[in-house]
């Protein structure tokens, strides 16, 4: 149950305050988790810390497919021949925004602060979400994430044989295996540097107080209300320098920008607004500057063939369409138990199969892309999305809309209706699917399409609503039945795809809390290679697995 998103952007000119500062005035339709890279959960946080804080490495804008540049390295890094050192050169001159922590003075950005950053993502008293970038690849330091486990304390002054920084701006990152994907993981925002100091001086509270050298700095914090981003006065800046290719709206994008001085704007203040409806009419007010996924409006906006409708140009408004390399999905929790609670759609029983198996077949992607999200959407075959490394676009799951089968098959391992309707589990108990969501009206949308689709076959289901947040790190103990959940590249390799379902991910991003010894061990073989009929091969395997397993 699978589909890709058709992202819609709709832009106005930014609003001026009346100082004459360049304001940008955005939304976030979730609350954010906080502004600590180890801690953060979620993509609407992940922009923020994108512009607060500095990876060693980021994107060309422009180039497809993407193309690494440097960011705080003064280059791309010297990397040995058999795939397992990279040295990288840090820039100097580039200081932390100014922050009480640092005590007056100006701190710079040294290799040691990426080396301490690094290491933060195996503190096992962060429980990171994203270790899983880090866990099993850097030299030393998975060992002393195990002897921390076991002394309850991170040695973060222990010497480690894979993080080393001869001078002040060399840092030399030691691989135990080569890594095709590590250079990947350097330009991704949640390894961008924080300062020991500033994390030691805010402590539990570093993800409300992120002091970065990027761009801007956090200017005012309302949690699940309002985020103010203001430019960092000390920003080292840079020059817009992107190559456009063939396609015309790059090239009018880089007439536009080249050789501009970034950033451009003064602030950003980002308002949270959950409900589609309200972000909609605050953009048509002119109270917002950009908005995204408001497809369920998109008839307000758009003709049938995809345009803006004409009022809306007028207006000066604009809008782009784009396939992003994301992917929504419904999960279920693998696990045989939640809590202290029997999981009925969790093992690997037939009947369990089977239950989830009559699940997939009776929902509809089809009605969710021309209902809900009024046909802005493209069905997903397979877990690799388009623009990523590893997209097979003729491949075609063998698990299809079927209703009739699906009672079928669930006649046939013993979910028998009782007299109201609503099937019973083979030895008798009730049998209820719970599913997660948030108190939204979309989501609202998403149940009853659930509902209906399990009503055609006889299965009780039950929403449990929860913020946002909430959600997230449910999920992340294993503790949610069904979710709907979506993933968006952290960097352009089918690797970051099929990492969702590696048994050793759970609880950071193997939210269905999966466990298979044959897809663990085609997923290993696939890491050490590179993308290619090998590779594809194996990740064929695997997505055959999942839907063996129907995961």
């Amino acid at each position: 149950m699978k589909n890709r998103l058709l992202f819609i952007f709709l832009f106005c000119a930014a609003a001026h305050a009346a100082n004459g500062e360049k304001i940008l005035r955005i939304t976030f339709q979730v609350a954010e988790t906080g502004f600590d890279p180890v801690k953060v959960h979620d993509y609407y946080s992940g922009t923020v810390i994108e512009a607060v804080f500095d990876p060693l490495l980021t994107y060309d804008y422009l180039a497809r497919p993407a193309k690494l540049v440097a960011n705080a390295a003064e280059s791309l890094p010297e990397i040995s021949p058999d795939g397992r050192t990279y040295v990288f050169r840090i820039r100097q001159g580039i200081y932390f925004a100014d922050d009480p922590a640092f005590k007056g003075r100006k701190r710079e950005l040294t290799a040691l602060d990426y080396a301490y950053s690094f290491k933060r993502f195996y503190d096992p008293r962060h429980r990171s979400p994203y270790a899983f970038l880090f866990t099993g690849k850097i030299a030393g330091l998975d060992e002393l994430a195990a002897q921390a486990k076991a002394s309850g304390s991170f040695d973060y002054d222990a010497p480690v044989a894979g993080l080393q920084t001869p001078d002040r701006h060399t840092l030399v990152i030691r691989l135990k295996q080569p890594d095709l994907n590590f250079s990947y993981v350097l330009a991704f925002p949640l390894t961008g540097a924080v300062a020991r100091e500033a994390i030691e001086a805010y402590g539990d509270e570093s993800p409300s107080h992120p002091v970065g050298s990027g761009p801007f700095l956090l200017k005012r914090y309302v949690r699940s209300s309002k985020i103010v981003l203001a430019a960092n006065p000390g920003y080292r800046g840079k020059l817009w320098d992107f190559a456009p290719g063939d396609d015309p709206r790059q090239r009018e994008i880089a007439s536009q920008m080249q050789g501009k001085r970034l950033p451009l704007l003064d602030a950003v203040e980002i308002s949270i607004m959950e409900e589609t409806q309200s972000r909609w009419l605050a953009f048509e007010r002119g109270e917002t500057d950009i908005e995204y996924q408001l497809w369920d409006v998109a008839p307000t906006f758009m003709t049938d063939d995809g345009k803006l409708r004409p009022e809306f140009v007028r207006r000066g408004i604009q809008l782009d369409r784009t396939i992003d390399p994301e992917i929504t999905y419904l999960y279920f929790n693998m696990q045989e138990r939640i809590g202290d609670s029997p999981n009925p759609v969790g093992g690997f029983g037939k009947e369990r199969i089977a239950l989830r198996r009559a699940i997939a077949m009776s929902y509809k992607v089809d009605d969710q892309i021309r209902i809900i999200r009024k046909g802005q959407a493209v069905r997903a075959e397979y877990p690799v999305p388009p623009g990523v490394a590893g997209h097979d676009p003729g491949y075609r799951s063998l698990i299809p809309y079927d209703p009739r089968a699906a009672n079928a098959l669930l006649e046939k391992f013993g979910y028998r209706k009782g007299p109201d309707g609503y099937r019973r589990q083979p030895d008798g108990a009730p049998l209820v699917i719970r599913n997660a969501s948030s108190p939204t009206e979309r989501d609202r949308q998403f149940d009853e399409l659930l509902k209906r689709s399990l009503d055609s076959i006889g299965v009780r289901l039950e929403i449990q609503k929860e913020r946002f947040p909430e959600l997230l790190k449910l999920e992340k103990q294993c503790r949610l039945m069904t979710r709907m959940a979506a993933w968006i590249a952290d960097y352009p390799d089918g690797d970051n795809f099929m990492q969702l379902l590696y048994g050793p991910n759970t609880h950071e991003s193997n939210n269905a809390c999966y466990r298979s010894e044959e897809f663990d061990r085609r997923y290993e073989k696939s890491r050490r290679l590179a993308d290619g009929p090998e590779r594809d091969r194996l990740y064929h395997e695997m997505t055959r697995r999942m839907e063996v397993d129907t995961v």
